[in-house]
């Protein structure tokens, strides 16, 4: 019994730093430019990914900066959305690089997908509902599996090595991601109504993640 008591009492101590939540209508808010805050998404992902979407929402401060990191051991920018400055943004699958630009407004709040696919190598960003032109990027190659996923930083080694200059200022939120291709049809529903169409590798309705440093959950405000 007093093991047990033991066991509650820490468990009740443990911080809102590692959790998993319901952010339905909540953002991370990375308030200042950093070397340190970030928040780690914790996946099981243990096979290779041939296909993914991504979708999320965002309201930034700045330019320059990684948007989500995920990589792999002994692999950087095996999968990486940076916004390179206002209306261009960059997807990296296994170090090589293609580039989408779009006419934005700044600094209103943005919603993103983008898709890969390995047999064909299509890439495409979709922004505020809109798909962009679809551009070819490692066609056959396959994404690591058991991935260190961090937002606000963009990592330079497994879960690690960030870059001050490269950090986010600004809001994320209702982040959801797959191991298929969405259809168009699809990606307008996420885009139009926040909807999860059950994920498979993250859901931002049942978010298991680590803030670290400076980072706050905020009621979603825009949308």
């Amino acid at each position: 019994m007093d093991k047990l008591l033991l066991w509650v009492s820490v468990l009740a101590s443990l911080p809102e730093a590692f959790a998993q939540k319901d952010l339905s209508r909540k953002v991370f808010l990375f308030p200042r430019e950093s070397s340190t805050d970030h928040v780690n998404l914790i996946t099981k992902l243990e096979k290779p990914l041939q296909n993914f979407t991504l979708c999320f929402a965002y309201s930034d401060l700045s330019c320059g900066y990684s948007l989500f990191s995920y990589n792999t051991q002994g692999k950087d920018n095996e999968l990486l959305i940076f916004k390179d400055r206002i209306g261009e943004y960059s997807l990296y699958i296994g170090r090589t690089r293609v580039t989408a630009r779009v006419i934005e407004e700044f600094p209103t709040p943005v919603h993103i997908c983008t898709s890969w696919e390995s047999s064909t190598g299509t890439a495409e960003f979709w922004i505020n509902g809109k798909p962009l032109v679809k551009k070819g990027l490692r066609q056959g190659y396959s994404v690591g599996a058991n991935p260190k996923i961090v937002l606000g930083q963009e990592q330079d080694s497994y879960g690690g090595g960030f870059d001050k200059t490269q950090s986010f200022m600004g809001q994320i939120g209702d982040l959801y991601m797959w191991d298929s291709l969405l259809s168009p049809e699809e990606i307008q529903f996420v885009y139009q109504v926040s909807y999860s169409l059950n994920p498979t590798i993250l859901n931002w309705q049942a978010l298991n993640y680590e803030m670290k440093g400076y980072v706050v959950i905020k009621p979603l405000v825009w949308g």
